[in-house]
């Protein structure tokens, strides 16, 4: 799998080195309203404006991803907390003495009358 994954990057290296040897021609560029131009290679042009957008569309799934991500801690915690009283309860019933409950619980309805 490592040896794929570095063959896709050697890859892309090369194409990215070949379209930066290819395309060294200088373009203007200028934002409407204000008066300055700068001059820049049309590979770097390129290059900065695909890592601006791969850094924008990580960040937007980063972003997305939060809820998610604090729904799976809470989840966990529950989790290790019902693992911690299951143990607990376990070990008391190994030692032969009664949980401290009142015994089966109902979830959701009414004790019996």
């Amino acid at each position: 799998m490592r040896l794929v994954y570095w063959a896709g990057v050697l890859v892309i290296a090369g194409l990215v080195a070949l379209f930066a040897a290819s395309n060294r021609e200088m373009v203007a560029l200028g934002l409407w309203p204000l008066p300055f131009v700068a001059q820049a290679p049309l590979y770097l042009v390129v290059v900065v404006a695909l890592f601006f957008g791969f850094v924008t569309g990580a960040l937007a799934g980063w972003i997305r991803g939060l809820r998610r991500r604090r729904q799976l801690r809470e989840c966990r915690r529950q989790n290790e907390a019902l693992a911690r009283e299951l143990a607990a309860t376990q070990s008391q019933l190994a030692d032969g003495s009664q949980p401290t409950g009142s015994g089966p619980t109902r979830i959701g309805l009414t004790p019996p009358r």
